[in-house]
């Protein structure tokens, strides 16, 4: 089991890298800083031939874990699957709306996948008017649970930008 896996992806727009390859690390860590968990939300490609959000889904990663099997290494994480709303982004804000996947009888929708279809972190904002709020019981790393709607960020910098559409 891990806490962190490095991405490493092809970013033309960003050529400060070699040949514009640029690096993040992709955190899932029960304890973090002292304070409480921290599990970051990723971007994963379901459909490689498709643009955009149409071929990537947004989940958030439980575990990071690797095995072997008949002398193979495969590293691999567990993720809790979120659902788009809606078929497009949001009209006012331009972002997709996304919420917590869970299945019959309200179970999260988690998967294990190979950490080679996970493409990028990404960033989620609460949608805070469905909701209401009670500050002093709101924590960092209890957002993902207390909400219920996210707005996927594609303005938390130029990356996301450019492939959160």
């Amino acid at each position: 089991v891990y806490n962190s896996a490095c991405s490493t992806f092809f970013a033309p727009s960003d050529l400060s890298g070699i040949h514009g390859m640029r690096r993040e690390y992709i955190r899932s860590c029960p304890m973090w800083r002292n304070v409480g968990p921290h599990f970051d939300c990723i971007f994963i490609v379901t459909d490689p031939q498709a643009e955009g959000m149409s071929g990537l889904d947004v989940a958030r990663v439980l575990c990071f874990f690797s095995f072997k099997y008949q002398g193979i290494l495969y590293s691999c994480a567990v993720i809790h699957w979120f659902d788009r709303v809606g078929d497009g982004p949001d009209p006012a804000t331009g972002m997709w709306v996304v919420r917590p996947g869970y299945l019959r009888r309200n179970l999260q929708n988690t998967a294990i996948v190979h950490i080679d279809t996970i493409y990028h972190t990404a960033h989620l904002i609460p949608v805070y008017a469905a909701h209401n709020i009670n500050s002093t019981d709101i924590r960092p790393h209890r957002c993902y649970d207390t909400f219920h709607l996210f707005y996927v960020n594609k303005y938390a910098d130029h990356h996301a930008f450019e492939i959160a559409f």
